[in-house]
């Protein structure tokens, strides 16, 4: 009889979490790495006029404006070096700064450019998803999805620190 944290498969078998985990970790990281492959392509193409870092920041911000001090942090930057990164991002158009109250308070967002930017990197990254996803059986594309949202669940869930997994978009 399965527990309560057990699932049946399609094939009628049992299936506990966390059994042929280190398996399932070679094949996810292996398929991670073709993932991957398929953002920088996007990421590098000749038209985007930051590298990946400022990218990054750029995906800070698209969640909405924050704070230089909150952008270092996310970032796992100083605030001196997110500072002078918000500079070229400014410089290129991709930013805005909002002074505050004083002039240490300054919120930084996504211009209209910069939002622009990370629609365009979003576009290519699903076109080309969507032509590797055309290549398989409707029933594996269920299966990934499935996979990958039970995934996402798990590794937002807090760990024993109280973290989670969840990484930038």
């Amino acid at each position: 009889m399965p527990s309560a944290t057990s699932y049946v498969t399609v094939e009628g078998m049992v299936d506990t979490p966390g059994e042929g985990a280190v398996d399932s970790a070679a094949a996810l990281d292996d398929a991670a790495s073709t993932l991957m492959n398929i953002w920088s392509r996007a990421h590098n193409a000749p038209d985007v006029p930051v590298p990946s870092t400022q990218l990054r920041a750029l995906f800070v911000l698209e969640r909405g404006p924050v704070n230089i001090s909150s952008l270092a942090g996310e970032l796992g930057a100083l605030v001196s070096s997110a500072s002078r990164l918000c500079d070229r991002l400014e410089a290129a158009g991709l930013l805005t700064r909002d002074p505050g109250r004083d002039r240490r308070e300054v919120t930084v967002r996504l211009s209209a450019d910069g939002r622009a930017l990370l629609g365009r990197l979003r576009g290519r990254r699903l076109e080309e998803l969507a032509r590797v996803l055309e290549m398989m059986p409707a029933s594996a594309r269920a299966a990934l999805l499935r996979g990958l949202t039970e995934f996402h669940d798990a590794a937002s869930k807090p760990d024993d620190e109280g973290g989670s997994f969840s990484m930038l978009a």
